[in-house]
């Protein structure tokens, strides 16, 4: 079944993105091996020369490692994965702020919204502020 794609970023960085987030979220684990260039290519309905760039920007960012003739493996270098979980939540909120902002709203502000949000949620209620 083919994946579908945002037509704005390259299919390859969202490919790694997505395998990003299942990292951070323990979907896949330290030292477990990715599903081969093909199959993956497959899975995803893409070119395997996409999978084969993903799996190099994926490499360049030090999160798996390939083994000649062993496959391609997610790196089981704690500090490396604790960096990559702290620099996509930094992203997010980044983009959070940015996006708030762009709405003319200050920090606290942002800050009130965030909480009364949480708590409406945590609460599951479905109104907005």
């Amino acid at each position: 079944m083919a994946a579908e794609f945002e037509a704005s970023k390259p299919i390859y960085m969202q490919i790694v993105h997505k395998i990003l987030l299942q990292i951070v979220r323990l979907e896949r684990t330290a030292g477990e091996k990715l599903p081969s260039v093909r199959e993956m290519a497959i899975t995803l309905g893409v070119n395997p020369n996409t999978i084969q760039r993903t799996y190099g920007e994926l490499e360049r960012m030090q999160m798996v490692e390939t083994k000649r003739g062993q496959g391609t493996f997610i790196t089981e270098n704690q500090l490396v994965l604790e960096k990559m979980v702290k620099k996509l939540q930094m992203e997010t909120m980044e983009l959070f702020v940015g996006n708030m902002q762009e709405l003319g709203i200050e920090e606290e502000e942002m800050i009130e919204k965030l909480n009364s949000y949480l708590k409406k949620r945590k609460e599951g209620n479905d109104d907005t502020f």
